[in-house]
């Protein structure tokens, strides 16, 4: 198979790959998309780092910003994306000195997706949240 079935049939395509790793025909391995696949495998880990938190400050927002409202199913979407954050960043713990820097990334996101779930406009420039505390199974916003 040739780089085009990569394009074509991406399943056959890391299947035949896998074999000519496996059977040391290296001289037939497609290189290039591997380099590439294995970029994207490390990009994809980035971004559900960045995506979960953005839920969670979001979620931390609501449960601040609206008391009126708390709800279970808030409660639970605050655990749910820490639990998911903690599994995250145990397998791969090269992500943690990214969590700083991914916050502030997804910072603005999380404020317009909060100012459209709740009708509010008065969420700080800045993450008023410290890393320890988004990442506390015990912190809620009062």
């Amino acid at each position: 198979m040739n780089s085009s079935t990569h394009d074509h049939d991406f399943y056959a395509w890391t299947q035949e790959q896998v074999n000519l790793l496996k059977t040391g025909q290296l001289d037939q391995v497609d290189w290039q998309n591997i380099v590439e696949e294995i970029e994207d495998m490390g990009r994809s880990e980035k971004r559900q780092l960045e995506s979960r938190l953005e839920i969670l400050i979001i979620h931390l927002f609501k449960w601040q910003f609206q008391p009126s409202l708390h709800s279970r199913s808030w409660q639970l979407t605050i655990k749910e994306q820490r639990l998911r954050l903690e599994k995250l960043l145990e397998k791969n713990p090269s992500l943690q000195p990214h969590l700083t820097a991914a916050i502030e990334d997804v910072y603005p996101l999380a404020t317009i997706s909060a100012e459209r779930e709740t009708g509010l406009s008065s969420f700080p420039q800045t993450c008023p949240y410290k890393l320890t505390e988004i990442l506390s199974p015990e912190f809620l916003p009062q």
